[in-house]
């Protein structure tokens, strides 16, 4: 599977290294929208599918909160862990922000409020 949230050149070197059968995800384009030569779907018998989670929110709220209810059930068996890079106290979330917008997070940013 290719989870592909940055689009532009990099899609099609990305669907070129995806194994038989694999799936790509669409899930965004901030280096542009890529060109891939659909002949590549073809050769590696694979799915491009565009991801849109905002729409899907509104479209099947009651599958998303599923997703949800299915996700904080996994992190509270400790199965799945985010990856916090920072933590930020109330005071400072400005700078947290800051350091979302400069692309500077390597994971999740919390904001701790007492």
């Amino acid at each position: 599977m290719i989870y592909d949230p940055v689009g532009g050149d990099y899609s099609e070197a990305a669907l070129r290294a995806i194994a038989w059968e694999g799936r790509f995800l669409v899930i965004g384009f901030p280096a542009g929208i890529p060109r891939l030569p659909l002949n590549l779907a073809l050769l590696k018998s694979c799915q491009i599918v565009g991801v849109f989670w905002g729409a899907f929110t509104q479209r099947d709220p009651k599958a998303n909160a599923a997703n949800n209810r299915e996700l904080i059930e996994l992190y509270g068996k400790g199965a799945i862990k985010p990856e916090i890079s920072e933590r930020f106290p109330l005071a400072k979330a400005g700078e947290a922000i800051a350091r979302l917008a400069a692309r500077k997070a390597m994971g999740k940013i919390v904001v701790m409020m007492d």
